[in-house]
């Protein structure tokens, strides 16, 4: 009797295990995985929530208020593909990658490098743009300097922006200067304004338009960035069926050539800045 209520389990099991494996049970889970995703979500709702922090000129607001910029473009366009409406929410970039884990937000889309460390907890889309490393210079405190070494003392002082690749940038190539990290970018290239720093460390193309608007106080003491990123849409993890549509986007407008148009704009136009002035 024994032996029998055994066979009868392991038949129930091995059965249970057929089932699962069946093309019925399959597309069950597959639909069930489906419903689950951020992508779906979002067309439920209607709106997709985007993390951002404010940078130049990625994200930014101009006279009356309005988010404009890179980011701000390329959101509003994959929401209008998605037939969605797009709420931006700005987020301090020390905070941003743990508010989306929370779900404040459904994506970032706000020039973030792709890191391993950052990919520890978060999932990347592939590349949609590539920035650098670059610096500005104070013309006074940094007088004579020429290259990324002549920073690289104790006795200079360089800002960044706290959690961003800058601070890993400036660490690893420009070790021996002291770091000053703040919160808001805008915080670092006015205190390299007010004279507090020797120079600022950003992603290009930012140092280069402070250098063109105020070429009376600071300089570009690099001709070309020091370093390259690839800069991803940044989901929870898990979430493939969401990253295979932003893939999937990313290809299309890159090859329509609307990703190329933009970044030329905003990334090597002037035009914009009445918008902002």
């Amino acid at each position: 009797m024994k032996s029998n209520k055994g066979f009868k389990t392991v038949t129930g099991i091995i059965l249970l295990i057929a089932m699962i494996g069946t093309p019925v049970a399959a597309g069950d889970l597959q639909h069930k995985l489906a419903e689950e995703s951020t992508v779906e979500q979002i067309l439920k709702r209607g709106v997709m929530r985007v993390g951002i922090s404010t940078f130049v000129p990625w994200a930014m607001k101009d006279k009356t208020g309005k988010l404009i910029g890179f980011e701000i473009d390329v959101a509003t366009r994959l929401a209008q593909d998605m037939g969605v409406k797009v709420d931006f929410i700005p987020t301090k970039w020390a905070g941003i990658i743990p508010a989306l884990v929370t779900g404040k937000f459904d994506v970032i889309i706000g020039g973030m490098g792709v890191l391993p460390q950052r990919n520890l907890k978060i999932n990347f889309s592939i590349p949609y743009d590539y920035t650098g490393m670059s610096m500005v210079a104070h013309k006074e405190l940094a007088k004579g300097f020429s290259g990324i070494e002549a920073f690289n003392r104790p006795e200079v002082t360089l800002a960044v922006r706290l959690g961003s690749t800058a601070v890993t940038a400036a660490q690893k190539y420009i070790p021996l200067a002291r770091l000053r990290m703040f919160d808001d970018e805008a915080q670092a290239y006015q205190e390299l304004m007010n004279g507090r720093v020797h120079a600022v460390v950003g992603s290009a193309p930012t140092p280069a338009s402070y250098a063109l608007k105020y070429p009376d106080k600071l300089f570009l003491p690099l001709t070309e960035t020091f370093t390259k990123e690839p800069i991803g849409f940044a989901v929870r993890k898990g979430d493939f069926d969401t990253l295979n549509f932003f893939n999937n986007w990313i290809t299309f407008v890159t090859a329509e050539g609307w990703l190329k148009e933009r970044k030329h704009f905003w990334f090597e136009t002037r035009e914009w800045e009445s918008l902002v002035q």
